[in-house]
């Protein structure tokens, strides 16, 4: 009866089911409890052969997505480790998906972080590499990743003319601006540093459409609502009293947000829906309006060249 009446209050669409048999998805972030993990299964359930990936210990996610299924689905599930935020472990991973010679119809980008949800940071974390880390993990290293196997997707969209890139983004790309690209404007913050992240892949979703849709490759980035999962806790790290507070309302928090099976709705209909509008940004199993600032084509255009510059560079290292 509360299941019944909490699926009548949240009313989560799901997106319908499509016969994937043949066609080929790598899943990044997919620990378990996540979206990731949640958007491999159910592919895995409609025949797709699946790549999934983590930063470690990958082929453990084989093992839990698989265990309830017939043995015929373990042969259709791979796994690799990768962090996005690292360029040595995306150079090897793509390494490893193009030298295994399968085709690939759909990268679906769902890896990203979101920390300091308490808003402590009054400086920018960096990464390894000089770069703010939300920034280095949700852009550049999706970019990154989506560019080196640009090459295996385009063959994939010559031969039927049906290969996706899908962008695990967020209604909280509003709170990135345009300006912010090309020079700090505003004091900082990692909500505003977040923010611009996710702006940056709406951009890169809309660049994508533009150049490579006539040769058969559609893009899509999407948000995927409040959903429970391992995210917040992350991101509340070092906040031992909080955590304890989320822990204890962690039933309610659960009943009042999205499971990662209905979380990962809208970027399984992104993934898979025939005749789906490329180059849009979705929620909720379909079109939604993003922010102004992710409009703005010139902006677009200068954070692409800007970035392909950053990539001529990293895609060269060993």
């Amino acid at each position: 009866m509360l299941r019944a009446f909490r699926k009548t209050l949240l009313r989560p669409p799901f997106a319908p089911t499509v016969d994937l048999a043949g066609r080929h998805f790598i899943v990044t972030g997919a620990s378990k409890g996540s979206l990731g993990f949640a958007t491999a299964k159910c592919l895995l359930e409609w025949g797709a052969t699946v790549t999934v990936t983590r930063r470690s210990q990958s082929q453990a996610v084989v093992d839990l997505l698989c265990e309830s299924m017939p043995p015929e689905a373990r042969e259709r599930a791979l796994a690799h480790d990768l962090d996005i935020g690292d360029i040595t472990s995306t150079n090897a991973f793509a390494d490893w998906y193009l030298q295994t010679g399968m085709p690939l119809d759909v990268l679906i980008n769902n890896a990203g972080i979101h920390l300091d949800l308490m808003s402590k940071w009054t400086a920018p974390q960096l990464s390894a590499d000089g770069f703010e880390i939300q920034w280095r993990t949700n852009y550049l290293g999706t970019v990154h990743l989506t560019h080196r196997l640009l090459p295996r997707l385009l063959a994939s969209a010559k031969r039927d003319g049906n290969a996706r890139v899908v962008n695990v983004v967020s209604m909280l790309h509003d709170k990135g601006i345009n300006a912010d690209f090309f020079e700090q404007t505003r004091p900082y913050n990692s909500w505003n540093a977040y923010g611009q992240s996710k702006l940056g892949l709406v951009h890169h979703t809309h660049q994508l459409q533009a150049l490579y849709s006539d040769l058969g490759l559609q893009a899509y980035c999407l948000h995927p609502g409040a959903v429970f999962t391992n995210v917040a806790g992350k991101g509340l790290s070092g906040n031992p009293a909080v955590e304890r507070i989320r822990n204890a309302f962690a039933p309610i928090e659960a009943f009042f947000l999205k499971t990662p099976e209905e979380g990962a709705q809208t970027q399984i209909l992104c993934a898979t829906a025939d005749g789906l509008s490329g180059g849009s940004y979705y929620r909720n199993c379909r079109i939604a309006k993003a922010s102004a600032d992710a409009t703005d084509v010139p902006t677009a255009n200068r954070l692409w060249s800007d970035t392909l510059g950053w990539l001529d560079d990293v895609c060269a290292v060993d």
